[in-house]
């Protein structure tokens, strides 16, 4: 059975040596780890890339011109296999990018001082080469760090996200696979009883919940939502006005789902497509639909999820909407 110890480590060493980088060398040690037939998805206003030349190009030179002294912080790191009929072998980091935000970057103002870009990355691997990626970072949460916030007041807190309760997200060694497999039967139980989203009509909304989550559980949420703690204010701080602001509920489906030991997670291009019927984000609403790229991490603890990241393109989803709230923060700011 594969342990996948040499994804891991192809992963890891990309990320000893991409994170070094200056310059030029960029290019080179992206050429080394991925492949020539590759797949980068990102957030708006990054969307599809289809070489590393142009990853590097795009992002990860301007993104380190700006945010100096870049810093990798993981708080989750696991591989396994896609459980969904596509497969494949997957390597899931989560964390933050921190550095010295000394140049402007898309835009957002620089402050000479420490910030966090939060992150959460899927990579496929495939003979030995990172083949395709799902980078998902928020960059609302780096604007509110300066003073940009673009959003209305959100329902739930604005953090620096901590990584897990117990610490034990960086899963360098292979995990049980029984305590693997039940992450995953408890995630996919959760997005069964959730797909009627009956919770408040039917039944309690906390009685639904209360099935898949520990009543002390975190959902850490992203800039323009909030994170917030325990079933009650999970229901009233997102859960209950996300269902509420929305009508024509379409779910997509994921490209990727997959666990490791007490954690698992899943991305989808694009997971959902909703229509805004108004209230939500404290945003007006529209006849549009719009969708949702989404990734979700989990930790299970016992037989029920605890923990949950969450990472939306809320930017592209409103910009599709006639609501470009990157380029209207930033006008903002410079007037």
């Amino acid at each position: 059975m594969n342990n996948y110890q040499s994804q891991k480590e192809l992963v890891l060493n990309y990320y000893r040596e991409i994170d070094k980088a200056v310059g030029d060398e960029h290019f080179k040690i992206a050429d080394k780890y991925i492949s020539q037939d590759y797949l980068w998805r990102g957030f708006h206003p990054f969307n599809e890339k289809h070489s590393s030349l142009d990853l590097v190009n795009d992002f990860w030179i301007p993104f380190k011109q700006s945010m100096t002294r870049t810093q990798r912080r993981m708080d989750i790191f696991m591989a396994g296999n896609n459980s969904l009929d596509i497969g494949g072998v997957w390597v899931v980091s989560m964390g933050h990018l921190m550095g010295l935000f000394d140049r402007a970057w898309l835009g957002i103002r620089p402050t000479g001082k420490m910030a966090f870009l939060r992150y959460c990355e899927f990579n496929r691997i495939e003979n030995n080469k990172i083949c395709e990626t799902a980078m998902y970072f928020d960059i609302p949460h780096l604007m509110t760090q300066v003073g940009m916030n673009p959003f209305p007041l959100q329902t739930a807190a604005h953090l620096v996200q901590p990584g897990p309760l117990n610490h034990d997200g960086l899963m360098f060694e292979k995990q049980d696979d029984n305590e693997t497999k039940k992450t995953l039967d408890v995630i996919n139980y959760m997005i069964q009883d959730i797909k009627g989203w009956t919770g408040g009509k039917e039944e309690p909304l906390e009685q639904e919940l209360a099935r898949s989550w520990n009543d002390d559980m975190i959902w850490w949420g992203p800039a323009g939502i909030g994170a917030t703690y325990t079933i009650e204010r999970y229901a009233k701080q997102h859960s209950g006005p996300f269902r509420d602001g929305f009508d024509d509920r379409v779910f997509n489906g994921h490209i990727c789902r997959m666990s490791e030991g007490s954690f698992g997670g899943f991305f989808g291009w694009p997971n959902l497509t909703l229509r805004p019927t108004g209230g939500f984000m404290g945003m007006p609403g529209s006849e549009k639909s719009a969708d949702m790229r989404v990734i979700d991490i989990y930790r299970r603890q016992g037989d029920k999820l605890t923990e949950n990241w969450i990472f939306i393109d809320l930017l592209h989803f409103w910009k599709q909407l006639g609501v470009d709230l990157l380029a209207r923060t930033v006008s903002k700011t410079v007037d």
